[in-house]
């Protein structure tokens, strides 16, 4: 459908650019059309002029004639008549003057021999006429007795030969137009563009009684003869057409400038329609176009095709760490080694960080799969933009077209599972798709439809792990942990559910629900000093709306602020600094404490801290865990707890699991500790069980407690003693497998930050 439209498209852009190009070239026509007549009749009126002037000039010449046999013929014998150009100034005002007359002052032609004949009278008058610059004579043709019509065969040349064999045909059509009847004739060449290209013949009948006894043919120069009006009509059109053709210049100027940029703009329009605006990659369209292609050929040669989708790991950090416009040339340098690895494969931007390649050549599996590790192997080397290395990394998914039937959508759909397999095996690496996808995908499916169920319907629960005091070990308050408890599939680790509603834009939904709860399951608690933690993840996290639903749940529990408290990640705050600071002050003015937990496992916490004033500092699990057994750790924790009691901030232990670590902790100046040592997370909706863990709890913090008075438990060497904590430990549920936690679930598990804080789920 997208490649029809898109079709439609290039064709109605096609019509448009047909349409100005045919109104160009009419618009050309219809100036030429119109320059065309204008010479027309400029040619026509031009020849009109050059016929009337030779005519009249036929006439004059013809009266002349007549009045020179008249007087000087055989039966005169008076001299003849001078004749002199002046008498024939072939001027068009003269035309028609008969006022004008051989002049009397001329000097006489001489008498005639003896015996005066017609031929004689002819010849002398032609001879006078000779003299003249303008008219010349060409021959004469004498009737003779024969009865056949007059023809340049019978012509008395006075001319070389050649010059009357080549104006022979024009000699004829003269004596034609006589014998028709016509008292003269004459012959004014012209071309197509008006200019005389021969001279002008003139055929003056000779008579003798009536009858036409011969015809004079005369040569008749017309190269000045009325040209003052010919060239001033000439010189008007072709003002006019000058002034025409650059009107014309000019608009096809103006047309051709608008059409050239529409054209640019067409193609511009073309490119974006077909590529990425930021890498020159083809689009999705084009892709699947292609892609639809490839396998309709595939399919009628049985051959095989393969698709890759490639997806760029934590791009989002990426962006909110060093900036769009970074983000944006690391989206270029990526596109550029796809280029090169996949080079004579189509490479295509699908959305803002993810790619996709079209092998299209029958290649085997092997030769596809050295090119997912070709490509893995191109991201080893990071990228520097502005000074900074940016690593990249890259999750692939493969699907062939043999193992994923002759469907675009299914291929693609298959090579999305094998990249959604990629993402969660660690990233970084390629994952051919396998036909047990399918039914994991199913199965995430249903646990989507199941989660939307369990919001409804009240599936989901709440547990509490307990965090102590190190000074005294009593308990100071709970960390709210979100169990789903399935009806067909039992406990559903938070670990499971936690991404798929992140999938399914349910993360928002199930975290408000935690606040609310926790708020007020705190507030029926009988020990109204204890205090409630809760988690708040970067997916459900949005300035402007979770103060809102922090002070709305406060409002509704009616739990006092100072008893919640609000634990945060550095990668939340990494997302829009300012933004979320500003949130989180807005909170603190409450009288919420705010807590960061899993400090020391990012890189820039420090400047997070010289930014917002935490309650609490929360030590990560991963240091815990190794406290005691590597020198680096324990510097690490005795650095942190410097910088709490320099901040003057609560500094908590999480994932305590034995004595070991809670006299260390201790020796190291900690504040609070929780974990499996002191408490599993536990349900605290029945207040007689929890009566009796409180009572257990209790009898091991006092052994805990003689343990530690009898000194037994090493301390650290390198760490002076100080006084005991007043404060919380954090969630330590994530230290033990997950066999080991109450009802077969704990309180934390994954080493995934934005799976085990989201919704407060961990």
């Amino acid at each position: 459908m997208q490649g029809t439209a898109a079709s439609r498209r290039e064709g109605r852009v096609r019509l448009r650019n047909l349409k100005t190009l045919l109104g160009i070239f009419l618009g050309i026509m219809i100036v030429v059309g119109f320059a065309g007549a204008i010479h027309a009749a400029n040619v026509f009126f031009s020849q009109a002029i050059y016929t009337r002037d030779a005519e009249e000039t036929a006439r004059r010449i013809g009266r002349d004639l007549q009045q020179h046999l008249d007087t000087h013929g055989p039966r005169g014998e008076a001299p003849l008549v001078s004749f002199s150009g002046g008498d024939l100034r072939l001027s068009i005002d003269g035309a028609g003057d008969d006022a004008r007359r051989p002049s009397a002052a001329a000097p006489p032609i001489a008498p005639e021999p003896a015996t005066v004949t017609r031929e004689n009278a002819v010849a002398a008058f032609m001879a006078n006429l000779d003299r003249n610059e303008l008219v010349g004579t060409v021959a004469v043709v004498w009737s003779g007795a024969h009865a056949a019509p007059l023809s340049s065969a019978d012509v008395v040349p006075r001319v070389p030969r050649e010059k009357i064999d080549r104006l022979a045909p024009r000699i004829d059509a003269l004596l034609r137009t006589l014998a028709a009847g016509q008292p003269r004739a004459v012959d004014v060449p012209t071309t197509l563009f008006g200019r005389m290209s021969d001279t002008t013949l003139l055929a003056v009948p000779i008579l003798a009684g009536g009858t036409v006894a011969g015809v004079l043919i005369l040569s008749y120069d017309q190269e000045t003869t009325g040209l003052f009006l010919s060239e001033v009509v000439q010189i008007g059109v072709g003002i006019l057409m000058a002034m025409i053709f650059a009107a014309v210049a000019l608009a096809a100027l103006f047309v051709w400038m608008r059409f050239r940029d529409r054209l640019k703009a067409s193609k511009t329009i073309q490119f974006l329609a077909h590529h990425d605006a930021l890498t020159g990659l083809p689009n999705r369209t084009v892709f699947s176009t292609k892609l639809n292609e490839a396998l309709r050929l595939a399919s009628a040669r049985a051959s095989n095709i393969a698709v890759m989708l490639i997806d760029v790991d934590k791009f989002k950090d990426i962006n909110d760490t060093y900036g769009h416009a970074v983000g944006d040339l690391f989206l270029q340098v990526i596109a550029d080694r796809l280029s090169n690895v996949y080079n004579g494969h189509l490479v295509a931007r699908l959305s803002g960080d993810e790619f996709a390649v079209l092998i299209a050549r029958d290649i085997d599996r092997r030769a596809v799969t050295q090119l997912a590790s070709a490509m893995i192997a191109a991201t080893r080397t990071p990228t520097n933009i502005d000074g900074k290395d940016i690593p990249i990394s890259l999750s692939i998914g493969v699907a062939q077209a043999s193992e994923a039937a002759w469907r675009a959508s299914r291929l693609l759909h298959c090579a999305d599972l094998a990249l959604y397999r990629a993402k969660h095996s660690g990233r970084s690496t390629y994952v051919w798709y396998t036909p047990d996808m399918d039914a994991e995908a199913q199965k995430r499916k249903l646990l989507e439809g199941d989660l939307r169920k369990a919001l409804a319907q009240d599936e989901l629960r709440l547990l509490y792990q307990p965090q102590f005091s190190l000074r005294d070990l009593e308990l100071t308050g709970y960390e709210a942990l979100l169990r789903w408890e399935h009806p067909e599939h039992g406990t559903i680790s938070p670990t499971v559910f936690i991404p798929i509603a992140e999938e399914a834009g349910l993360i928002e939904e199930i975290g408000a629900w935690v606040l609310e709860h926790a708020c007020l399951e705190a507030s029926r608690w009988r020990d109204a000093s204890l205090t409630v933690a809760v988690n708040l993840s970067p997916a459900q996290f949005r300035p402007g709306r979770t103060e809102e639903r922090v002070a709305n749940a406060l409002k509704a529990s009616g739990l006092s602020p100072d008893r919640l408290e609000v634990e945060i990640t550095e990668s939340l705050l990494i997302a829009d600094t300012d933004a979320v600071v500003k949130t989180l002050t807005q909170i603190r003015h409450m009288g919420v404490s705010i807590a960061m937990d899993d400090f020391g496992t990012g890189y820039s916490s420090l400047s997070y801290l010289s930014r917002f004033p935490f309650d609490t500092i929360k030590i990560d699990r991963s240091f815990v865990a190794s406290v005691g057994k590597n020198p680096t750790t324990d510097a690490i924790i005795a650095s942190i707890v410097g910088l709490g009691r320099s901040l003057e901030v609560t500094i908590t232990a999480e994932g305590v699991e034995d004595e070991m670590q809670v006299a260390l902790l201790r020796a190291a100046g900690c504040d609070k500790v929780q974990g499996f040592l002191f408490g599993r997370p536990m349900d605290l909706s029945n207040l007689a069980a929890t009566d009796a863990v409180a009572l257990s709890q209790k009898a091991r913090r006092d052994q805990l407690a003689l343990t530690t008075s009898l000194g037994t438990l090493p301390q650290l060497p390198f760490l002076p003693q100080s006084g005991p904590a007043a404060c919380d430990g954090a969630a330590a549920d994530g230290a033990a497998p997950l066999a080991q936690a109450d009802d077969g679930a704990r309180a934390g598990v994954g080493r995934d930050d934005r799976q085990r804080r989201a919704a407060g789920a961990v």
